[in-house]
Protein backbone atom coordinates (compact mmCIF):
# COMPACT_ATOMS: atom_id res chain seq x y z
CA UNK A 1 0.00 0.00 0.00
CA UNK A 2 3.12 2.23 0.12
CA UNK A 3 5.99 3.31 2.53
CA UNK A 4 5.43 5.68 5.63
CA UNK A 5 7.12 9.08 5.04
CA UNK A 6 11.16 8.51 5.58
CA UNK A 7 12.35 9.83 8.36
CA UNK A 8 9.44 9.48 10.80
CA UNK A 9 10.44 8.50 14.33
CA UNK A 10 9.49 4.89 15.37
CA UNK A 11 6.35 4.75 17.72
CA UNK A 12 3.80 2.27 18.83
CA UNK A 13 1.85 3.21 15.55
CA UNK A 14 4.68 2.31 13.32
CA UNK A 15 3.21 3.98 9.82
CA UNK A 16 0.49 6.17 10.58
CA UNK A 17 0.31 8.07 7.01
CA UNK A 18 1.73 6.09 3.90
CA UNK A 19 2.80 7.69 0.71
CA UNK A 20 3.36 6.46 -2.52
CA UNK A 21 3.88 7.77 -5.97
CA UNK A 22 2.88 6.03 -9.26
CA UNK A 23 2.46 7.23 -12.51
CA UNK A 24 2.55 11.01 -11.27
CA UNK A 25 0.11 10.47 -8.78
CA UNK A 26 0.81 10.34 -4.87
CA UNK A 27 -1.46 8.62 -2.71
CA UNK A 28 -1.51 9.43 0.83
CA UNK A 29 -3.15 7.00 3.63
CA UNK A 30 -4.48 7.61 6.62
CA UNK A 31 -3.10 4.17 8.34
CA UNK A 32 -4.40 3.75 11.70
CA UNK A 33 -7.27 1.09 10.60
CA UNK A 34 -7.96 -0.35 13.97
CA UNK A 35 -8.84 3.06 15.05
CA UNK A 36 -10.82 4.33 12.29
CA UNK A 37 -7.63 6.45 10.93
CA UNK A 38 -8.55 8.91 14.14
CA UNK A 39 -5.70 11.76 14.41
CA UNK A 40 -2.58 11.79 16.75
CA UNK A 41 -0.52 14.91 16.50
CA UNK A 42 2.34 12.68 15.08
CA UNK A 43 -0.08 11.77 12.32
CA UNK A 44 -0.90 14.99 11.52
CA UNK A 45 2.37 16.16 11.54
CA UNK A 46 3.41 13.21 8.82
CA UNK A 47 0.09 14.06 7.08
CA UNK A 48 0.93 17.86 6.29
CA UNK A 49 4.93 17.07 5.60
CA UNK A 50 3.71 14.39 2.37
CA UNK A 51 1.41 17.32 1.43
CA UNK A 52 3.83 19.50 1.42
CA UNK A 53 6.54 16.60 -0.12
CA UNK A 54 4.15 16.09 -2.91
CA UNK A 55 3.45 19.94 -4.00
CA UNK A 56 7.46 19.84 -4.03
CA UNK A 57 7.75 17.14 -5.98
CA UNK A 58 8.02 17.73 -9.86
CA UNK A 59 6.36 14.69 -10.91
CA UNK A 60 3.63 14.52 -8.94
CA UNK A 61 0.65 15.78 -10.77
CA UNK A 62 -2.39 15.21 -8.48
CA UNK A 63 -2.74 14.11 -5.13
CA UNK A 64 -5.19 11.51 -3.81
CA UNK A 65 -6.06 11.05 0.31
CA UNK A 66 -7.56 8.45 1.55
CA UNK A 67 -7.76 6.17 4.77
CA UNK A 68 -7.00 2.38 5.63
CA UNK A 69 -9.38 0.20 6.55
CA UNK A 70 -13.31 0.87 6.99
CA UNK A 71 -12.93 4.45 7.65
CA UNK A 72 -12.14 7.69 6.00
CA UNK A 73 -11.01 8.84 9.92
CA UNK A 74 -12.96 9.59 12.91
CA UNK A 75 -11.71 12.25 14.40
CA UNK A 76 -9.18 13.09 16.67
CA UNK A 77 -7.63 10.25 18.75
CA UNK A 78 -9.47 10.66 22.09
CA UNK A 79 -6.36 10.05 24.01
CA UNK A 80 -4.98 13.12 22.18
CA UNK A 81 -8.07 15.43 24.31
CA UNK A 82 -7.14 14.00 27.74
CA UNK A 83 -6.07 16.81 29.54
CA UNK A 84 -6.05 19.10 26.63
CA UNK A 85 -6.41 23.07 27.47
CA UNK A 86 -6.34 26.29 26.20
CA UNK A 87 -3.28 27.37 26.45
CA UNK A 88 -1.26 23.76 25.50
CA UNK A 89 -3.34 24.00 22.35
CA UNK A 90 -1.77 27.25 21.13
CA UNK A 91 1.52 26.14 22.14
CA UNK A 92 1.30 22.92 20.09
CA UNK A 93 -0.35 25.12 17.13
CA UNK A 94 2.58 27.56 17.34
CA UNK A 95 5.23 25.37 17.19
CA UNK A 96 4.08 23.55 14.48
CA UNK A 97 6.18 23.91 11.39
CA UNK A 98 4.15 23.20 8.59
CA UNK A 99 0.24 25.18 8.38
CA UNK A 100 -2.83 22.97 9.36
CA UNK A 101 -4.31 24.20 6.16
CA UNK A 102 -1.48 23.07 3.51
CA UNK A 103 -4.30 21.53 1.59
CA UNK A 104 -5.83 24.69 0.46
CA UNK A 105 -2.47 26.29 0.04
CA UNK A 106 -1.60 23.40 -2.55
CA UNK A 107 -0.21 23.97 -6.06
CA UNK A 108 -1.70 21.16 -7.30
CA UNK A 109 -5.51 19.08 -7.34
CA UNK A 110 -5.93 16.98 -3.81
CA UNK A 111 -8.86 14.65 -4.22
CA UNK A 112 -10.34 12.71 -1.52
CA UNK A 113 -11.37 9.27 -1.79
CA UNK A 114 -13.88 9.02 1.16
CA UNK A 115 -14.68 5.46 2.62
CA UNK A 116 -16.81 4.58 5.80
CA UNK A 117 -17.42 7.40 8.57
CA UNK A 118 -15.65 10.41 8.62
CA UNK A 119 -16.24 12.91 11.45
CA UNK A 120 -15.16 15.92 13.54
CA UNK A 121 -11.82 16.79 12.23
CA UNK A 122 -11.50 14.20 9.53
CA UNK A 123 -14.31 16.09 7.99
CA UNK A 124 -11.68 19.18 7.91
CA UNK A 125 -9.07 16.97 6.26
CA UNK A 126 -11.93 15.75 3.70
CA UNK A 127 -13.69 19.24 2.99
CA UNK A 128 -10.23 20.96 2.34
CA UNK A 129 -9.68 18.45 -0.79
CA UNK A 130 -10.83 20.11 -4.01
CA UNK A 131 -13.23 17.50 -4.82
CA UNK A 132 -14.46 14.33 -2.97
CA UNK A 133 -15.11 10.69 -4.30
CA UNK A 134 -17.51 8.69 -1.93
CA UNK A 135 -18.03 5.44 -1.35
CA UNK A 136 -21.47 4.32 -1.34
CA UNK A 137 -20.86 3.17 2.79
CA UNK A 138 -19.51 7.04 3.67
CA UNK A 139 -21.36 8.60 6.39
CA UNK A 140 -20.25 12.07 7.61
CA UNK A 141 -20.95 14.23 10.84
CA UNK A 142 -19.41 17.21 12.04
CA UNK A 143 -19.45 16.29 15.70
CA UNK A 144 -18.19 19.21 17.53
CA UNK A 145 -21.68 20.61 19.32
CA UNK A 146 -22.32 17.05 20.36
CA UNK A 147 -18.09 17.05 22.19
CA UNK A 148 -18.50 20.53 23.65
CA UNK A 149 -16.36 22.61 21.09
CA UNK A 150 -16.94 24.74 17.88
CA UNK A 151 -16.58 23.77 14.34
CA UNK A 152 -12.73 23.11 14.47
CA UNK A 153 -10.11 23.90 11.21
CA UNK A 154 -12.06 26.10 9.40
CA UNK A 155 -14.93 23.24 9.51
CA UNK A 156 -17.76 26.28 9.25
CA UNK A 157 -15.97 28.28 6.73
CA UNK A 158 -15.26 25.35 4.07
CA UNK A 159 -18.90 24.32 4.88
CA UNK A 160 -20.96 26.76 4.25
CA UNK A 161 -19.09 27.77 0.61
CA UNK A 162 -19.70 24.01 0.05
CA UNK A 163 -23.37 23.50 0.64
CA UNK A 164 -24.81 26.51 2.23
CA UNK A 165 -25.46 28.66 4.95
CA UNK A 166 -28.42 27.04 6.15
CA UNK A 167 -27.39 23.51 5.23
CA UNK A 168 -24.12 24.39 6.95
CA UNK A 169 -25.76 25.55 10.02
CA UNK A 170 -27.97 22.72 10.00
CA UNK A 171 -25.22 19.70 9.67
CA UNK A 172 -23.36 21.56 12.88
CA UNK A 173 -26.15 22.44 15.02
CA UNK A 174 -27.40 18.73 14.91
CA UNK A 175 -24.15 16.70 14.39
CA UNK A 176 -26.59 14.45 12.66
CA UNK A 177 -25.10 11.60 10.48
CA UNK A 178 -25.64 11.68 6.88
CA UNK A 179 -25.11 9.18 4.17
CA UNK A 180 -23.26 9.33 0.74
CA UNK A 181 -26.52 9.90 -1.27
CA UNK A 182 -27.15 12.99 1.08
CA UNK A 183 -23.91 14.62 0.84
CA UNK A 184 -23.87 13.89 -3.16
CA UNK A 185 -27.35 15.89 -2.81
CA UNK A 186 -26.41 18.51 -1.21
CA UNK A 187 -23.18 19.22 -2.84
CA UNK A 188 -20.91 17.93 -0.11
CA UNK A 189 -19.28 15.17 -2.68
CA UNK A 190 -19.27 15.37 -6.46
CA UNK A 191 -19.70 11.96 -7.02
CA UNK A 192 -20.88 8.42 -5.01
CA UNK A 193 -19.11 4.75 -6.52
CA UNK A 194 -19.43 1.84 -5.17
CA UNK A 195 -17.15 1.08 -2.23
CA UNK A 196 -14.76 -1.68 -4.08
CA UNK A 197 -14.30 0.85 -6.85
CA UNK A 198 -13.16 4.24 -4.78
CA UNK A 199 -9.64 4.26 -4.65
CA UNK A 200 -9.42 3.06 -8.24
CA UNK A 201 -12.17 5.74 -9.56
CA UNK A 202 -10.45 8.83 -7.81
CA UNK A 203 -6.98 7.83 -9.03
CA UNK A 204 -8.25 7.63 -12.51
CA UNK A 205 -9.81 11.07 -12.18
CA UNK A 206 -6.34 11.66 -10.99
CA UNK A 207 -4.57 10.09 -13.71
CA UNK A 208 -6.93 11.64 -16.14
CA UNK A 209 -6.26 15.25 -15.05
CA UNK A 210 -1.98 14.19 -14.93
CA UNK A 211 -2.29 13.09 -18.44
CA UNK A 212 -4.46 15.69 -19.95
CA UNK A 213 -4.33 19.13 -18.22
CA UNK A 214 -1.49 21.68 -17.83
CA UNK A 215 0.14 21.65 -14.40
CA UNK A 216 0.73 25.60 -15.19
CA UNK A 217 -3.22 25.92 -15.59
CA UNK A 218 -4.32 23.31 -12.85
CA UNK A 219 -2.44 25.49 -10.19
CA UNK A 220 -3.61 28.91 -11.48
CA UNK A 221 -6.97 27.72 -11.68
CA UNK A 222 -7.11 26.63 -8.22
CA UNK A 223 -5.42 29.58 -7.31
CA UNK A 224 -8.65 31.82 -8.72
CA UNK A 225 -10.90 29.92 -7.39
CA UNK A 226 -10.14 29.75 -4.16
CA UNK A 227 -8.96 33.78 -4.27
CA UNK A 228 -11.94 34.54 -5.46
CA UNK A 229 -13.81 33.74 -2.45
CA UNK A 230 -12.58 36.78 -1.15
CA UNK A 231 -12.31 39.26 -4.00
CA UNK A 232 -15.19 41.30 -5.47
CA UNK A 233 -16.32 40.34 -9.09
CA UNK A 234 -13.77 43.41 -10.63
CA UNK A 235 -11.09 41.77 -8.53
CA UNK A 236 -11.62 38.79 -9.78
CA UNK A 237 -12.10 39.72 -13.49
CA UNK A 238 -9.01 41.67 -13.73
CA UNK A 239 -7.02 38.70 -12.51
CA UNK A 240 -8.66 36.58 -14.54
CA UNK A 241 -7.38 38.71 -17.61
CA UNK A 242 -3.30 39.18 -16.46
CA UNK A 243 -3.81 35.26 -16.08
CA UNK A 244 -5.16 34.79 -19.82
CA UNK A 245 -2.16 37.25 -21.21
CA UNK A 246 0.04 35.57 -19.12
CA UNK A 247 -0.66 31.73 -19.92
CA UNK A 248 -0.29 32.88 -23.77
CA UNK A 249 3.08 33.44 -23.04
CA UNK A 250 3.93 30.34 -21.93
CA UNK A 251 5.26 27.17 -23.15
CA UNK A 252 2.29 25.01 -22.06
CA UNK A 253 -0.23 26.83 -24.17
CA UNK A 254 2.44 26.16 -27.29
CA UNK A 255 3.10 22.82 -26.49
CA UNK A 256 -0.56 21.62 -25.93
CA UNK A 257 -1.19 23.36 -28.95
CA UNK A 258 -0.21 20.37 -31.32
CA UNK A 259 -2.51 18.06 -29.14
CA UNK A 260 -5.60 20.58 -30.38
CA UNK A 261 -7.58 19.10 -33.19
CA UNK A 262 -7.73 20.67 -36.54
CA UNK A 263 -11.31 21.94 -37.13
CA UNK A 264 -12.66 21.10 -40.82
CA UNK A 265 -13.96 23.68 -42.85
CA UNK A 266 -17.43 22.98 -41.83
CA UNK A 267 -17.32 22.51 -38.32
CA UNK A 268 -17.64 26.69 -38.29
CA UNK A 269 -19.17 27.60 -41.95
CA UNK A 270 -18.85 31.08 -42.12
CA UNK A 271 -21.43 33.72 -43.93
CA UNK A 272 -20.44 34.80 -47.40
CA UNK A 273 -20.70 38.47 -47.95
Amino acid sequence: MGTALEGAPEERDENPILYKTVDGIATITLNRPDRLNAFTRRMRELYLRCLARADRDEEVRAIVVTGAGRAFCAGADFKELDGLDAATLRARNAAQEIPFDTAVRLTKPLIAAVNGPVAGIGMAHALMADLRFAGASARFTTSFARLGLTAEGGVAWLLARLVGTARALDLLYSARLIDSAEALRIGLVQWVVPDGELLARARAYAADLAATSSPYSLARMREQVYGAWEQDWPSAYARAEELVYESLDRPEFAELAVRRPVASQNAHPRTRS
